[in-house]
């Protein structure tokens, strides 16, 4: 078995973070609609939780924002003239459209891509499968210039394999690692991966929500299992419960979250939770009296208590063989049912040893936490070694993306500010500084 570690890569928030309630089916989103964003701030927020990780020994990276507003997907819709002509049309005729392509969305890159490390795999290479996002017009124009930006980052093919997005049609609708797992002993050996699915797209019968869409499904699930390689008898498939996505959360990892050896989840999360337990220590073997099977219940934490304080879309991190912090979005403390709990967690025989709370408030207020704003990526030394080193978090670095975001990102941004070609311009040239920063060569469209 080869030694591995987990690092985060975390998305670096846009210059054009802005609420604008694109996402149906995300409370968050829906409820702060219209009000001013700090963009900023939002960006420092989420750069500070990277430093803080890296600083306590995590492997930590940084993914690149995309180009907003997109200039090339108004061009596909019949926007005609200069760039600023573009925008003042679309501003004019359709202003959620504009919004649409000015989202900063990618910074959650839970949804970027499914993650298949060498150790499941059968060709021994780490496997990246963009997220289609088909479910949201903003979130389905982004898996190009994902997959541009994944491999600008693992730029290695001997090590790393990159496949494109699934059809993008609602049948392989595909969120990504926001309702993907992985439960292993050692990050290195192989291990369990865990789908979560919304519906079966090709079963009208099966349970699905009635009010939400069910972003991602079964069948998703399914073909990227078969694309990275993955051994049927280590891959296990859940239904989220119908009922949970109809109150809100439109993820799994709104409301359960996974590593090594420990799931932490709702009681309500699943549509048959026996079964998916049952399922996951069939995988796991003869010691699955070693998987931590952590059920938090409802009379304990509401479902709308887990969505008001994202209390499952936190970070669970390893900090060594028996113990794992929890990293929380601020939102937790100031919840007394979720605060309780964490506390009563940490002191119980839990693998769960410490609580750690950030500010987020930003990219709270738009319907993201911390475990949104990462993706997982279990690497090897060799394959850690053969990542580009300029993605990866350390103090010249954050150094670097401070004085950055100083340079480039407004202090408040709303809706009606979208249609500034000044905006467009800014964005570009924090964009162009970006990728020398990153050394990521040419990935967006303006600089082709």
């Amino acid at each position: 078995m080869n030694k591995a570690t987990e690092a985060n890569f975390d998305g670096l928030v846009g210059p054009t973070h802005n609420y604008s309630g694109l996402s149906f089916g995300n409370v968050a989103s829906l409820n702060n609609s219209a009000r001013a964003s700090n963009p900023k701030a939002a960006a420092k927020q989420g750069l500070t939780k990277m430093k803080a990780l890296a600083d306590m020994g995590f492997v930590q990276g940084v993914l690149a924002p995309h180009e907003r507003p997109h200039i090339p997907t108004l061009r596909k819709l019949g926007f005609t003239g200069s760039d600023a002509n573009v925008l003042q049309q679309v501003a004019k005729q359709a202003p959620k459209l504009l919004a649409a392509v000015s989202s900063a969305s990618c910074m959650w890159t839970a949804n970027a891509a499914t993650v298949s490390p060498s150790g499941d795999t059968t060709d021994g290479r780490v496997h990246f499968t963009p997220a289609n996002l088909v479910n949201k017009f903003h979130r389905s124009i982004e898996h190009e210039t994902t997959g541009a930006i994944l491999q600008a980052t693992f730029n290695n093919e001997a090590h790393f394999a990159h496949h494109p997005a699934l059809p993008s049609v609602e049948h392989f609708g595909d969120e990504g690692a926001a309702n993907h797992s992985r439960f292993c002993d050692q990050y290195g050996e192989q291990g369990i991966e865990f789908f979560v699915y919304g519906m079966e797209a090709f079963n009208h019968n099966a349970p699905r929500p009635m009010k939400f869409p069910a972003r991602h499904t079964l069948e998703a699930s399914q073909a990227v299992a078969r694309i990275h390689g993955l051994s049927e008898g280590q891959v296990v498939y859940a239904q989220q419960n119908p009922a949970v996505i109809d109150a809100g959360v439109f993820h799994n990892d709104v409301i359960a979250v996974g590593n090594r050896n420990a799931h932490f989840y709702h009681q309500e999360a699943f549509l048959d939770t026996a079964k998916m337990k049952q399922d996951l220590q069939t995988a796991w073997g003869e010691r699955a009296s070693e998987l931590h099977l952590i059920e938090v219940p409802s009379n304990a934490v509401s479902v709308q208590d887990c969505i008001s304080s994202y209390l499952f879309n936190s970070q669970l991190l390893s900090r060594g063989d028996n113990d794992m912090v929890l990293i929380v979005p601020g939102e937790c403390e100031n919840n007394p049912a979720v605060w309780r709990y964490l506390n009563e967690l940490v002191s119980d025989k839990s693998p769960i040893t410490e609580v750690k709370v950030f500010d987020l408030k930003q990219s709270m207020s738009n319907g993201g936490g911390p475990a949104c704003l990462r993706l997982r990526v279990a690497l090897t030394e060799t394959e850690r070694s053969a990542i580009n080193p300029a993605t990866l978090m350390n103090n010249a670095l954050f150094e670097r993306l401070n004085l950055w975001i100083d340079k480039h990102y407004r202090d408040e941004l709303r809706e009606a500010d979208l249609a500034d070609p000044q905006l467009l311009i800014e964005s570009r040239n924090a964009l162009d500084e970006l990728t020398q920063i990153m050394n990521l060569g040419s990935i967006y469209d303006f600089q082709r």
